[in-house]
């Protein structure tokens, strides 16, 4: 080897391992805190004596872990919006009011469709409770037959029985139940309600699986009316999903029956100032103000003068008996692009009453992620959109479950729109239905079928506080005069007198102009972030971006490539058979390999030819050999010899 090589070897060899070629984590620590920008690190290291050294110790510690916790606080508090309130006193649209008759289709025009359900339905009455309808009643529907038991069609599809045994032997999986609506079905099941009353007067209905006639489950009501009534509409919507759509329109209420007079903002309007839809439970509904035709009308005034007045027309004698128990109407106040679930959120109307609904207006916007989990347009929920309309949760939820059904069932169910390629269930082609309707919706009420695990709220939110007041009308003094005008208007020549019991007056406006926007707002940005971060770090521990980076690289990096340095001489060791490291040279007199010394960075290998740095090269070794004599300061004579007077002065 060449001499300089040699010395080059030499002096990589003698020089202060640091960084990741420290052979083992104590060194690496050492170098760390004393070549560290924060003082606390250097001060463990060079403080003499114990008790010194334990309290930097502790206030370094203490530091660190008032650093952690902070900005674990600064994280937490970057994830948390405000909330701010803006009130504008200005002209609003006019929302969307949808009204329905609370009885969907006229009597006399469906009673034929129904004539069998209806006996049988007089039958289950008279057997269970002794009732005939022979007394007081005022139609001729209701001269039921005495239909023998044997032949009845619907009650030998799940019979309605009074239950004098809660736990019939036949009978695999009973459960008392409760009533819970979503749509238009309920579920019975297991239930925290206790049911009070007597065994023998339980009602309730079994339903059993078609394919295995074993599996049955009874389905029990607090309420025997709440048990006919939900056993009648069952079958109801058996026969209505039978029905074409053109014929269930035209045995509805049309919007000139419905509506005897109609004002908004001062001006009068009529049935053309009305969209129709059809609604499965509710038969023909009509919405005001829908923006079908691209116009939204507004209001520049609030007060009861200048909102919607309509007086309804709601025809109490051709109710169906069974289907509705009240009388009057139901309203839904949206939003324009919103699906109006008339059966979950609306508010029904009274007859004989006038009804005053007074609205404020309020939009709510929230984050969406990382803020809250909910959606902008409900594009990421991966559930079809039945019914066209705006996203919303009920939506989500009412087309996960039809969805499902159609799935699970083969069918779906009546009172939700139809998916694609899907019909409506029935008992003709689909017997079973009924038990798997039941099934699942049970799934869905106890949060199983996964609906409101993947539904989610939407950010984007219009709603209209309602405040509702009620007053008797037509007063006792001026209710001649106004039916008798009513009537004019609606049979004109015709000497047929209004009941005050058939209509129903509505009035809809707006409380005040007050337009209240709720806004989230993220408290915190990425640049307010990174202050309070540096802001803590030198509060604690005098660091910067720097130290942090530094930190990273010593804790992280250098840490990782000793521990794996060391696991890989282990793992030589072991495969060589050799019991550890030997710190012997060779015969040629170079140093050991670099492997067993621990230099494995590339700038310090010994077939590197760059010099070393000039930081390491300052923490070179003292030098071992002993320092040259200078002779510069020595008196020298420049005679070769002493002069013979000279000797004798020294001598003297």
């Amino acid at each position: 080897m060449a001499p300089a090589e040699k010395i080059k070897a030499k002096i990589k060899k003698t020089l202060p391992v640091t960084g990741p070629q420290a052979p083992t984590l104590k060194e690496l620590m050492h170098w760390y805190c004393m070549n560290t920008n924060t003082h606390g690190c250097r001060r463990i290291v060079v403080s003499r004596g114990r008790l010194r050294r334990f309290l930097w110790i502790l206030l370094t510690l203490t530091a660190v872990g008032l650093i952690l916790w902070y900005c674990a606080q600064l994280v937490m508090n970057y994830y948390v919006a405000s909330v701010s309130v803006t009130v504008q006193f200005q002209k609003l649209p006019f929302p969307a009011v949808t009204i329905c008759n609370i009885n969907p289709y006229k009597y006399s025009a469906i009673k034929e469709h129904l004539a069998e359900l209806d006996k049988e339905t007089m039958v289950a009455l008279e057997t269970l409770y002794n009732f005939t309808g022979a007394e007081g009643k005022p139609r001729e529907r209701r001269d039921a037959g005495g239909q023998s038991p044997k032949k009845s069609k619907f009650l030998r599809q799940f019979p309605l029985v009074k239950l004098g045994n809660p736990h019939p032997q036949p009978i695999v999986n009973v459960s008392a139940g409760y009533r819970r609506r979503t749509g238009a079905g309920i579920i019975s099941g297991s239930s925290s309600i206790v049911n009070v009353r007597s065994p023998q007067d339980i009602v309730g209905f079994r339903l059993c699986d078609t394919n295995n006639k074993s599996d049955c489950t009874v389905y029990t009501f607090s309420s025997g009316v709440n048990a006919i009534q939900e056993w009648y509409k069952l079958h109801y919507m058996n026969i209505m999903a039978q029905i074409d759509a053109e014929e269930k329109e035209r045995m509805s209420y049309s919007a000139e029956e419905l509506l005897l007079s109609c004002f908004f903002d001062g001006d009068s309007c009529d049935a053309r100032n009305f969209t129709s839809f059809h609604h499965p439970l509710h038969g023909n509904c009509y919405t005001f103000n829908s923006g079908q035709d691209g116009k939204i009308l507004s209001t520049s005034t609030g007060g009861s003068e200048n909102g919607l007045q309509v007086i309804l027309y709601i025809e109490e004698a051709d109710y169906n008996p069974f289907l509705v128990t009240s009388t009057g109407a139901k309203i839904v106040i949206h939003d324009q692009d919103e699906y109006p679930f008339i059966e979950d959120i609306g508010t029904e109307i009274e007859t004989a009453t006038a009804t005053s609904i007074g609205m404020h207006f309020t939009m709510s916007h929230r984050l969406s992620q990382p803020y809250s989990n909910c959606t902008e347009d409900g594009a990421d929920v991966p559930v079809e959109n039945l019914y066209n309309k705006t996203y919303a949760l009920q939506i989500c939820l009412h087309s996960c479950f039809q969805n499902s059904m159609v799935k699970t069932c083969g069918c779906a169910q009546y009172a939700q729109p139809l998916p694609a390629g899907a019909e409506f269930c029935n008992y003709k082609k689909f017997p079973n239905w009924m038990y798997c309707y039941y099934k699942l919706h049970e799934q869905f009420v106890k949060e199983q079928l996964g609906c409101q695990q993947i539904c989610r709220e939407a950010c984007r939110l219009k709603e209209w506080t309602l405040t509702t007041s009620l007053a008797q009308w037509p007063s006792s003094v001026s209710e001649e005069w106004i039916l008798r005008v009513l009537s004019w208007d609606k049979w004109k020549n015709s000497n047929k007198m209004l009941n005050k019991t058939d209509l129903a007056n509505l009035v809809v406006f707006y409380k005040d102009l007050n337009e209240r926007f709720i806004t989230e707002n993220p408290a915190n940005n990425i640049v307010l972030l990174l202050s309070n971060f540096g802001g803590q770090l030198g509060l604690w521990m005098s660091c910067s971006v720097v130290c942090v980076i530094e930190i990273v690289e010593v804790f992280f990096l250098d840490t990782l490539c000793i521990v794996l340095r060391q696991q890989w001489q282990k793992a030589k060791r072991w495969w060589k058979g050799q019991p550890g490291e030997q710190d012997q040279e060779g015969a040629d007199g170079l140093p050991p390999s670099s492997a067993d010394q621990g230099y494995h960075n590339s700038a310090c290998s010994p077939d590197d030819d760059d010099p070393p740095t000039f930081n390491t090269a300052m923490r070179l070794p003292p030098p071992q050999t002993p320092p040259p004599n200078y002779n510069t300061l020595q008196h020298i004579s420049p005679f070769p010899e002493q002069l013979a007077d000279t000797l004798e002065v020294r001598a003297q």
